[in-house]
């Protein structure tokens, strides 16, 4: 039996860029409240500077995942002009959970929605690699000429 097969699209891009756009919206303003500076013990206040910066990582790789797709959906690159490197989504850490559970619940929530949202662009990511690796020579080209148009 085969896995089913999703399509990604110019509307999943947008979708996907407007949530990581919110989301990083959000965290910077959380990051750089007040509440924020007044976690407690040390030990928990060092964790969470950590936390939020793997939180900007995550969603700067996203986003710029995200705008080389765009890009290359819209003709601005070319798919044979992207080194693989930079075509994949970048390293992002992943979350201590023992020491995220110590922290605020608005802290927690930013910080599994972000992880959330690198895993979900992340498969999308590995999807298309794998995708056109298995593809037949003709069917390659039968998606080049589609998204040349």
């Amino acid at each position: 039996m085969h896995a089913p097969q999703y399509q990604i699209t110019p509307k999943l891009i947008d979708g996907l860029y407007t949530e990581a756009m919110v989301l990083a919206d959000e965290a910077r303003s959380y990051f750089d409240s007040d509440r924020a500076r007044q976690i407690s013990p040390a030990d928990v206040a060092v964790a969470f500077s950590c936390e939020s910066l793997k939180v900007t990582t995550r969603l700067m790789h996203v986003i710029a995942w995200l705008l080389n797709q765009k890009a290359i959906r819209a003709g601005e690159i070319h798919p044979s002009d992207v080194m693989h490197e930079l075509d994949e989504l970048g390293y992002a850490p992943s979350t201590d959970d023992w020491m995220v559970q110590r922290m605020p619940d608005e802290a927690r929530t930013l910080i599994m929605t972000s992880e959330d949202l690198y895993y979900r662009v992340q498969r999308m990511s590995s999807h298309i690699y794998t995708d056109q690796e298995n593809q037949p020579e003709p069917h390659r080209l039968i998606e080049q000429l589609r998204r040349s148009f």
